[in-house]
């Protein structure tokens, strides 16, 4: 596939995914202390692996690729995660597993959101004939 057809990749996908992401982790933090509340996460990996394998193929250069978000939407991708260590109050929210995970998913967003405005630069800057 040309990077004309498709500029940013598979990296738009992985942004708006890692986002989606931070608010589950960050809705864990802030139930940390309700009763019976389930800690969410979203499995990036497996998630990633399926919105590729959704990918539609073009037979022809001229054809436009579409991608298959379904898998980015609506709450099939959340899954409960099993606690170490269980809590009286039911609750499965871990402050430091929650924390540790949020800081990692945080600095990938930054990284795939600084690998996105280089590739846009260098886009633009091949439009313009530099």
């Amino acid at each position: 596939m040309s990077i004309l057809q498709n500029p940013l990749g598979i990296h738009a996908t992985a942004l708006k995914l890692r986002e989606q992401r931070i608010g589950v982790l960050a809705s864990n933090i802030a139930n940390v202390d309700t009763p019976n509340y389930k800690a969410r996460d979203i499995d990036f990996s497996s998630v990633m692996a399926t919105t590729e394998s959704n990918n539609m193929r073009t037979s022809h250069g001229r054809h436009i690729g579409v991608s298959n978000y379904q898998a980015l939407q609506g709450d099939s991708m959340i899954k409960y995660r099993m606690p170490s260590s269980a809590s009286l109050d039911g609750n499965t929210v871990e402050v430091n597993t929650e924390n540790s995970l949020f800081t990692e998913n945080s600095m990938r967003y930054q990284a795939t959101n600084t690998f996105l405005n280089n590739r846009i630069k260098g886009v633009m800057s091949a439009l313009r004939g530099e």
